[in-house]
Parts: C-alpha cells; structure tokens; sequence
C-alpha cells in the first residue's frame, strides 16, 4: 500500500502518482489533485481543511492510503470535538489519551472506551413497537389494516404491541459506529480485539442501511450511561465517516472537516457561556434579508431576549489561510446580518493566529464588527474563558438598546466603507 502524507492547509507537494490514482484522488474531492505541469508523472497535491486518513482503491492498482495531519495538536482537536458533542460530559482524560496519538487511532480508543462503560451491565434494553400479523391477538389490533389488508377475514390478525428488547435505537447506532470502525485502517490491533468483543454483545440490534437517516434517540435517566458513546458514535457515522464508491474507485476512511468542528465547537460553547443569561440561543436560525423573504441567510449563533429580539449575533471562520479578499468578504456578511437583525454590534470569531483581533466600525451605518481570535492550542479551561468573554459581549447592557435606529436602516444597505478603531495587538 502507497502511503500519501500531508499537512492541513499546507502549500501543494509534487509526488509520485499514477494516473488512475491521481484522478481518483481528484475526483474525491477531499483534497486538491492535479498533474505538475513541470514534472511528468507526478501530480501536484494540496489539503484543505479535511484531516483524518482515508483508502483509496483503484482497479488494477495497489491502495492509496492518505493521511491529512491537521495542524492543531489531537488533544486539543478532540477537545473541541469532545465538547461540541457534549459539552457537560466531555472526559479531561479522553483529551490525555489522545495527545499522543493520530486522529484516527484515538477516535477509535475513545469510543472503545466508552462503549466498555455503556456496555458494562450488558446492552441497554427498551420497549419498541412492533407491527406484525399474527395468529393471536397481542396488544392491540390495528383496525384500519385489518380492514384494508384482509377484507373482511378474520385471521390473520394485524396488530402492535410492544416488546422489551435489545433492539433499540442506541444499540443500532454504537453496533453500526463499532462495525464502522472495524473496517477502517490504522485501529490498533489492542483496541480492534477489544471492539470485536463488544461487537458480540450488540449482535441482536438491527444493523443499520448505510446511506439511510440515522436512529433518533432522547436523552433519559436510563441511558445517560450510553450518552458519550452515542454522541461520539454519531460523530463517527455521521460527520467523520467516508465510505463510498464512483465508477471502480472506492474511498474508505475516516475524516473530519475542520471548518465544521470549530464552527460546532464555537457555538456550543457561546451557548452554554450564555445559558444562564435571560433570553435564549440559536444555532444557525433562519432570517431573511429583504422583505419578501426571498433572501434566506443563517449566521452561526444569534442570542434572543425573552421577547424574541436579537441581541447578539456571531458567526465563526475557521481560517487556515488567508484567501483573496479576507477579511472583507465576512465583515460584507456580519453587515448583512447586523442590519436584516436590527443590530449595532457583531461578532466575528477565529482560530488565533490566522486572523488578528480588530473592531470595524462601518462608515454611515452605525455598525461595529469586532474581530475576535481564539487560542485553540492553549489548555481547555483557557479557552473556554476567552469564549465566555465572546459572550458577555453579545449581551447588551440592561436597560441599553440593541436595535439600530429604524430611520438609519435604509443607509446601511448601502454603506460599503469600512474603517478600522484600536486593533488589538496580532495575534
């Protein structure tokens, strides 16, 4: 197997790369492949901002495994992870496990882990309701698909009850997350033992449709046990997992969109900063900007007051580098969301060290953008202060008006100049 490495968001690398190969890895779209004009027989390779490790097979040729090693340290990654997931039950020691480790690897030891701890008493039993025809009558009979299905004969009888059983929504998903787990490379021999063991205990849970919606399933007293391992098994099958097939090619792996992670992590965590506050929050809500409702626009986070009215809005850009036109191209979108909410002040949210921290107020307009930068490689609890600082900014003071004047908001429409005030130091 050909083992192609490279680094989040880093300049592209010239390698080796068969046709076949080099076309598939292209057509995947995971990272950006295309043949050096300079060099026959290599092809120019960039990441972006998807990090993990995926398979990619070709007929006739060897398996190409791929690596993409993001830049921020796995610990620090599977903080953000971890706590976008649940932000009251993430595990400092899940964090320590993975410090060493690949992404790959410690996603895969984490959920071993706690599926250990949810499967610790035996499999999780519930009550599902079962449709079926039967000879006898069991629970109730469902009248209508009597009528319609047998015309008038009296057996068999079509009917529900409910049965205690292992087949239950959470079982599905930790049984479909363990057996997608399995199949991937790079699990440690120890902890694929381990997994193939706990397989055996969910064998009576339905194996889940791939490509079909995934189980729902409600937080409860009885499965607070099973939570961690379903958040993180919903990641897995949900957000990191990559499995599909184009003509003869097949990609298999497992990888995580960083752009998505921090957005996710960014609004759970200004979320739970604010949960005490007395309005409430909303992760991507839908507003229009004009009047017809023709203009739909979903900013990231927006704080409400207990009468509905916005009171801070924020959005977060994970920037790994600096395209053409940054910032402008989001101070134009916070602008655009400050005036469709009636706001004065927005806030723009990114990773330390690929954006610097700034406030923009914006010319005629009565706007102000504030640039925030977060610090991903300081510890947990330091980043969750910078956060919780994010948020006392988002809530205005009492007795003080969030709304922009109502006979200044035909200039905001048009007003395009900005003008930056007291920058913070870069970051």
């Amino acid at each position: 197997m050909t083992t192609i490495e490279l680094v989040e968001h880093a300049r592209p690398v010239s390698l080796p790369v068969d046709t076949a190969t080099g076309r598939a890895l292209a057509a995947s779209r995971i990272i950006t492949a295309t043949p050096d004009p300079e060099r026959p027989g290599h092809w120019l390779l960039k990441a972006g901002s998807k990090v993990g490790a995926v398979t990619v097979s070709v007929p006739g040729g060897a398996p190409t495994l791929l690596r993409i090693i993001p830049k921020l340290r796995i610990a620090r990654l599977f903080f953000l992870l971890g706590y976008a997931l649940d932000p009251r039950g993430w595990k400092d020691d899940l964090v320590e496990l993975a410090e060493e480790m690949e992404l790959l690897p410690a996603v895969a030891h984490a959920f071993e882990r706690l599926l250990r701890v949810a499967l610790r008493t035996g499999p999780l039993k519930g009550y599902r309701a079962t449709d079926e025809s039967s000879l006898v009558v069991r629970g109730r009979i469902r009248e209508g698909d009597q009528i319609r299905r047998r015309h008038g004969t009296m057996l068999p009888l079509e009917i529900t009850y409910d049965e205690f059983t292992v087949d239950t929504a959470e079982n599905r998903l930790l049984r479909a997350a363990t057996e997608r787990l399995l199949r991937l490379p790079g699990v440690a021999p120890a902890v694929r033992s381990r997994l193939l063991h706990q397989q055996a205990r969910l064998t009576d849970a339905t194996r889940l449709v791939p490509g079909r919606t995934l189980p729902g399933w409600k937080p409860s007293r009885l499965n607070a046990h099973y939570q961690p391992a379903l958040h993180l098994a919903t990641a897995i099958l949900r957000g990191g997992s990559v499995d599909h097939r184009t003509g003869d090619v097949r990609t298999s792996g497992f990888l995580f969109d960083m752009n998505k992670l921090f957005e996710d992590f960014t609004t759970v965590a200004l979320r739970e900063a604010l949960r005490d506050s007395d309005g409430y929050c909303r992760l991507q809500p839908h507003h229009h900007l004009d009047d017809l409702g023709a203009i739909r626009m979903r900013p990231d986070f927006v704080h409400y007051g207990p009468d509905g009215t916005p009171r801070g809005v924020a959005d977060a850009k994970y920037k790994a580098e600096k395209p053409a036109g940054y910032p402008d191209a989001d101070l134009y979108q916070m602008l655009a969301y400050c005036t469709t909410l009636g706001l004065t002040e927005g806030h723009l949210v990114y990773a330390k060290g690929r954006a610097q921290r700034a406030s923009h107020r914006v010319r005629h307009a009565g706007v102000t953008i504030h640039q925030h930068a977060l610090d991903l490689e300081q510890p947990p609890a330091g980043l969750l202060a910078e956060i919780a600082a994010i948020a006392r900014n988002l809530r205005p003071a009492v007795g003080a008006s969030a709304r922009i004047p109502p006979g200044r908001r035909g200039q905001q429409t048009s007003a395009v100049g900005l003008r930056t005030m007291s920058p913070d130091p870069p970051a």
